[in-house]
């Protein structure tokens, strides 16, 4: 039987808000068990009880109204939360915060420092929403950001929500091209634009790209200017229609009321990746939102009022719109922008110390990279704050979390998290409650009745299959952007299992009985996506698993997997990106196979196993398997915008290790 990593003391899961929300239910619900894995399929088996507490236990701000849901046939989930419930996004967001506490904390690159109150971001939220109000911003109006991940991100989200406007951000990072995918299809009426921001030791302009894109949105109506302050390299904004400096919005006549919206009214769209055609516009509603990120940020992350939480991420990813939620509880939200190791290796850990962080998170390759490159933060740095470090963008190895103990902190919540952009939040995650067992999962979120299933849709007690989620749940989203009829949306989530909401993961869930010194828990294990799955033999096997293995080895940064068709079957193909100035020879490759087969299969040994300069990845740093497996066929790939580094995809056309 495995032993935990980590085990939260007595004490820790007594302060827990967790425990406190398990009290307050019995307090409505006499007879609620307080273990979590009962009281998690009580959340399930009373899904409309369960979501009405989280509502009333976080006192969110709005009228919830007679009924918790209602059937809709033509839905394809077929019922939707909450329809007589209005509420406003920003006021709840602003709303726990006193006066004088420390909203944002912004870092950046360059050394860059701000801060603002939440008074001050109230009033600037206020002061901006008044300018839109007056540029014709409506409740359904989309206001888009083309802003890196700083206070003006935040202020134009809220000001924007507080309208009952539809936010959408991109990153700039994104190409002109990616970021017309995106913004053309939904038509924004003002945009807020940057001009340039740092990147690993380089000013980047974005003014250019700012023009493009302003000629190719002909129904904007306002572009809200933001001088990005380089001050290494100033980059005055030439004269464009419609544009007002930032100073300038701000300095309009503020607006104090807030527009309550209904629950299931637009408040964001996000997109898809788009490395299979033009991304899809996935559109989130207010109070779905706000329900499922308490939940997580509260009962799941043990978020409390005060406490500073930082995560590594841009505005093009989910992450953000997750972080920034943290303002409805009373969180302190500390921004980064900028490379995750410039201007030195440890910054983010810097940070960490500086600002008293007791919440983290990042990639599971930021924290490979942090070990390949020999970090040891809990010895360099001050981390009395930090009892809280998340996961996700891809599978955390289980070397990473040996190395996040041994190197970082060993009484530490170490949350391996997993959900998508396309809820706009998790299904399995952390727990503040339960132990933590190498390369898992600590539990399904509450209220997500998630099963793995095989390939017809029955549930596994065992083995790995599809990440499948029977119940319906608040922040499902409100459908796609132009799909009236749902049928794009029908098709993405639940033309495979009708009813029930097919997620694209491959992974198995973990169960651990009950001991004298641990409850019983059921953790999960993902091994990546399912329309990345590798069929040697016509075994399923998930990239993660080689992964995993593949990261053990000193020599190799990073790695990418793909299937490649070859004599009527499958044979696995590995990609390593090596250290510099090292060559992939025959002991290498020898070592890499031996390591794979020692600690899986022998069907998951790669047949052939190539070294490449650099990996394609998306703007938010996954690993792109299935872009490289249309190159390596010969395929098109759709949309080379998506990507980061588009070039990559050459490294990978015409090989002559794949030929033979």
């Amino acid at each position: 039987m495995s032993q935990p990593l980590w085990t939260p003391s007595p004490q820790r899961i007594a302060a827990s808000r967790l425990t406190d929300f398990s009290g307050f239910l019995a307090t409505r619900h006499p007879g609620v068990a307080t273990d979590y894995q009962s009281l998690h399929a009580w959340s399930i088996a009373n899904s409309d009880a369960f979501w009405s507490a989280v509502w009333d236990y976080f006192q969110v701000v709005g009228e919830r109204g007679a009924r918790s849901r209602e059937s809709i046939a033509e839905l394809p989930q077929g019922e939707r939360f909450f329809p007589d419930a209005w509420l406003n996004f920003a006021e709840n967001l602003l709303a726990k915060g006193s006066p004088d506490q420390i909203a944002l904390i912004e870092h950046r690159e360059d050394g860059r420092r701000r801060e603002l109150t939440f008074a001050q971001l109230r009033a600037q939220s206020q002061q901006l929403a008044g300018f839109l109000k007056a540029q014709g911003v409506e409740p359904g109006d989309r206001v888009a950001g083309f802003v890196s991940n700083g206070i003006e991100a935040v202020v134009g989200m809220l000001a924007t929500a507080q309208l009952g406007g539809v936010w959408s951000s991109c990153s700039p990072d994104f190409g002109l091209q990616g970021v017309i995918d995106r913004f053309g299809q939904i038509e924004p009426k003002v945009l807020i634009a940057i001009n340039g921001y740092h990147y690993n030791g380089k000013p980047v302009d974005t003014r250019e790209r700012v023009q493009a894109i302003v000629e190719r949105l002909p129904g904007l109506k306002a572009l809200i200017t933001v001088d990005n302050q380089l001050a290494d390299n100033p980059l005055p904004w030439p004269a464009l229609p419609t544009a007002t400096p930032w100073q300038a919005a701000l300095s309009r006549a503020p607006e104090t009321a807030y527009c309550a919206m209904p629950f299931n009214a637009p408040l964001y769209i996000l997109y898809s990746s788009g490395t299979t055609g033009v991304p899809k516009c996935i559109v989130h509603g207010v109070g779905g939102t706000l329900l499922q990120h308490l939940k997580e940020l509260g009962l799941h992350s043990d978020l409390k009022a005060g406490d500073r939480i930082f995560y590594y991420t841009t505005c093009g990813w989910m992450m953000w719109n997750w972080l920034t939620s943290s303002l409805a509880l009373g969180g302190t939200v500390v921004l980064f922008d900028g490379s995750p190791f410039a201007p030195r290796q440890p910054v983010l850990w810097d940070i960490a110390a500086t600002e008293g962080v007791r919440l983290f998170g990042a990639s599971a390759k930021y924290y490979a990279a942090c070990e390949k490159a020999g970090l040891t933060p809990g010895r360099d740095h001050d981390l009395a704050a930090l009892d809280t470090l998340f996961s996700t963008g891809s599978p955390l190895a289980h070397e990473s979390f040996d190395y996040l103990y041994r190197e970082v902190k060993a009484d530490l919540n170490l949350a391996s998290i997993s959900g998508g952009t396309d809820i706009v939040s998790c299904f399995a995650l952390g727990n503040p409650c339960l132990p933590v067992y190498r390369g898992e999962l600590q539990c399904i979120g509450l209220g997500m009745d998630v099963v793995f299933t095989d390939e017809q849709g029955q549930p596994l007690a065992s083995g790995k299959g599809e990440l499948v989620c029977r119940n319906a749940f608040p922040s499902m989203p409100v459908g796609f952007w132009n799909d009236p009829q749902h049928e794009k949306f029908r098709d993405a989530y639940f033309s495979r299992f009708p009813g029930h909401w097919a997620h694209g993961d491959y992974g198995e869930l973990c169960p651990h009985p009950a001991s004298n010194d641990h409850p019983a828990q059921t953790g999960v294990m993902i091994h990546g996506r399912s329309d990345a799955t590798l069929n040697p033999g016509g075994v399923r096997i998930g990239t993660a698993e080689i992964y995993r293995q593949v990261e053990k080895i000193e020599e190799v940064l990073e790695a990418l997997a793909i299937g490649q068709q070859w004599q009527d079957d499958v044979r696995v193909v590995l990609f390593v990106r090596l250290r510099d100035e090292l060559t992939l020879d025959t002991a290498l490759q020898d070592r890499i196979r031996q390591t794979i087969r020692a600690n899986t299969t022998p069907r998951h040994v790669p047949a052939r196993i190539v070294q490449v300069a650099d990996i394609p990845r998306t703007i938010s740093g996954k690993i792109v398997e299935l872009a490289v497996r249309n190159v390596v066929h010969g395929e098109p790939v759709k949309n080379k915008d998506a990507l980061a580094n588009p070039e990559a995809l050459e490294l990978f056309r015409g090989l002559a290790e794949l030929k033979e």
